[in-house]
């Protein structure tokens, strides 16, 4: 019984991490493209547009590969891939920028695009987080509503709380790419910390 709170408990924890990250790298979307297309309502209409559509896509991708043998090990995945796509952003987010800026100077359309490349990919991964606890917490199918309203819950939980710790603190004592550089880190951490637990729940119970 403790081990499996504790499993929970780790579950719960890394979906409001998610949401936390999914929002401040919103957040910080609108400084990365403002040097470019400044921070008009089409480039945060952009920016917005290209989260709903990624985090869509990850949701209904999650929900799909939740029904293929649900572990903690493939969760961390998710994470580790987010670490990993979120990369380019800090490497060559300038350089990609300004390749979309050459030729798409119009800021509805560049910021759209810019948007898509830059952060469609590490969202959508995110995005699959939030369908994949549900299952991995389900125990019984007359649970199921109860159990994703509380996850869905946590997560938009952690979203508000990184909207606020962005907009409020973060942006004011670091560097975008030091905060990107950070929650790169914190996804490293937390999909390690899901494949340990995973392999300890397998020795468990051999």
């Amino acid at each position: 019984m403790q081990k499996m709170l504790s499993i929970k408990l780790l579950i719960v924890t890394l979906a409001f991490i998610s949401g936390f990250i999914i929002m401040g790298v919103e957040l910080l979307g609108g400084r990365i493209l403002s040097p470019y297309f400044g921070s008009s309502i089409y480039v945060w209409g952009s920016i917005i547009t290209v989260f709903m559509m990624s985090l869509s896509v990850g949701y209904l991708i999650g929900g799909k590969l939740s029904l293929y043998h649900a572990n903690l090990s493939r969760y961390g995945l998710f994470f580790i891939f987010a670490a990993i796509t979120l990369a380019p952003t800090i490497l060559f987010g300038n350089d990609i920028l300004d390749t979309v800026f050459v030729h798409f100077e119009d800021p509805r359309y560049g910021s759209l695009l810019a948007s898509a490349l830059i952060f469609f990919l590490p969202t959508a991964i995110l995005g699959m987080i939030s369908p994949y606890s549900v299952r991995l917490l389900i125990e019984t199918a007359q649970h199921s509503g109860h159990v994703a309203g509380r996850l869905y819950f946590v997560s938009t939980l952690g979203s508000a709380t990184g909207t606020l710790a962005t907009s409020f603190y973060l942006v004011l004592y670091f560097e975008v790419n030091q905060i990107l550089t950070t929650m790169l880190a914190v996804l490293l951490v937390a999909g390690s910390c899901a494949i340990m637990a995973n392999k300890y729940v397998e020795s468990e119970s051999e």
